[in-house]
């Protein structure tokens, strides 16, 4: 069964940083682009960052471009998302995706491009 797990949330201070993980298990994703969404209490699903599967290409929203850096490591089957000068803005649940196209780049910002989910992981961000 394909599982993806993120960990690393947590409640954190405005300016602090975070490192958040999402390990992939029943089946490899290291052909796929992967990428983090996120989602505040009311609001929709964004787009937050993605990665291609050789890590040449990664594309950041505006929100969190300079602040937040995706990257991943095949041989472990994980992505990361590290998170540095957190606002409290960026409190939302975080999830992992994975693009539902084998191979494809396409800096691709909507959630149907996507078809493989993790459960979220929470992160709060004090002011």
């Amino acid at each position: 069964q394909v599982q993806l797990v993120e960990s690393g949330g947590g409640l954190v201070q405005a300016g602090g940083s975070l490192r958040l993980s999402c390990a992939a298990s029943g089946r490899s994703f290291n052909m796929y682009t992967m990428a983090w969404f996120r989602q505040a209490p009311g609001k929709e699903r964004e787009f937050v960052a993605s990665i291609s599967w050789g890590s040449s290409n990664s594309y950041y929203a505006d929100s969190v471009k300079g602040r937040f850096s995706i990257s991943r490591d095949n041989a472990k089957n994980t992505v990361f998302l590290q998170m540095n000068s957190l606002k409290p803005e960026d409190t939302a649940v975080y999830y992992c995706a994975v693009d539902r196209i084998l191979g494809r780049w396409a800096q691709a910002k909507d959630v149907n491009a996507y078809d493989r989910w993790g459960q979220g992981t929470q992160v709060t961000v004090s002011s």
